[in-house]
């Protein structure tokens, strides 16, 4: 199995389809989720909906780049998102999310070794192997809080 191939596994396990790392992934936990619960608020922390739509930011920006665009994506904006305010909302959400997801793992199952370690943008971003095993760990150290504020506000009704 190529490079490539193995680390699109590790992307669809946290996002869509596994359970070895962590027991759950993005699309079980969420897609369980009321709207009112994914934005239900405890104390300062962001909500699940805000945490959602962070990943997919991430995971949207840096798709674009994969398909020829630029890099437009910033931390200072990450959490600037639509508000959900209904099931639609929150159905939006994860529909553009899951779909996101998918072709993210698409275009890093074509990436040749050599293509993986090219410079992703510009050298201060190093490769793209990088660039994406940072989204695999970014996207579980988000789950994790995920997994953590819907038991609080399961304990909390």
């Amino acid at each position: 199995m190529k490079n490539a191939d193995q680390i699109a596994i590790r992307f669809r396990e946290v996002l869509l389809n596994g359970k070895w790392v962590a027991n759950t992934n993005y699309k079980d936990l969420l897609s369980s989720l009321s709207w009112e619960l994914a934005t239900s608020k405890i104390e300062s922390l962001n909500t699940i909906a805000d945490l959602a739509n962070h990943i997919n930011y991430y995971i949207r920006g840096i798709l674009i780049v994969f398909e020829g665009g630029s890099l437009e994506i910033h931390d200072k904006y990450s959490f600037d998102s639509p508000p959900v305010r209904s099931e639609e909302d929150w159905d939006i959400l994860l529909n553009d999310m899951w779909i996101n997801a998918e072709k993210f793992a698409n275009h890093v199952e074509s990436m040749t070794d050599e293509k993986l370690e090219e410079i992703f943008v510009d050298e201060k971003y190093g490769t793209y192997k990088r660039n994406i095993e940072g989204m695999i760990e970014h996207s579980y150290y988000h789950l994790g809080q995920i997994s953590l504020i819907k038991k609080m506000i399961i304990e909390s009704e």
